[in-house]
């Protein structure tokens, strides 16, 4: 029994490694809004809180900003549900090292985070965008230990700041200037 389960696991595995490769070339290759680190995407939403914003589909602008601080906010405070250890082991680590790479991410945009409370609140762009820019900043002065993201696993500060840089430039993907 333990050796089909590792076995599962195993084609499990491989067969998430075969469709992130596929996936790989799919990613988009333009240029990022802005440089891959905190301080330059910090630049871009303080750029951004001086025009009015609209949302090409799916979620407003200001459910995008509660949605990223939250992520932000997460890996501090702790996710409220995490994947499988298998899944944060093999597949989810795999999936970052992928983006990471690619300097891009792809994702389901309107996908909450998995036990997390709404994200209406707060509710005017300006409010949710300050939101969003005091988590970059706790986030960027945070020394302590982190929690593991609920589907990549353990990551280091840098390997987090990353995460969330490439995780806001995906969704901002689907905002553009109204």
């Amino acid at each position: 029994m333990n050796m089909q389960r590792r076995r599962f696991f195993g084609v499990l595995a491989v067969g998430g490694a075969a469709a992130l490769g596929a996936g790989y070339w799919r990613l988009p290759a333009g240029p990022a809004p802005a440089a891959l680190s905190i301080d330059a995407a910090l630049v871009l939403l303080q750029r951004l809180a001086t025009e009015p914003l609209v949302s090409r589909q799916g979620w407003s602008p200001t459910e995008v900003f509660n949605h990223c601080a939250q992520s932000i906010d997460f890996s501090i405070d702790g996710y409220p549900e995490l994947k499988p250890a298998w899944f944060r082991q093999t597949v989810g680590p795999l999936a970052f090292s992928v983006f990471a790479a690619r300097g891009a991410m792809r994702h389901p945009l309107d996908q909450p985070i998995p036990g997390a409370p709404a994200i209406d609140s707060p509710v005017a762009v300006s409010d949710a965008l300050a939101r969003l820019q005091q988590a970059f900043a706790r986030f960027a002065a945070h020394q302590g230990a982190l929690q593991p993201h609920f589907a990549y696993g353990e990551l280091s500060h840098a390997e987090y700041a990353e995460a969330h840089v490439l995780h806001l430039y995906n969704h901002l993907s689907l905002i553009q200037r109204g």
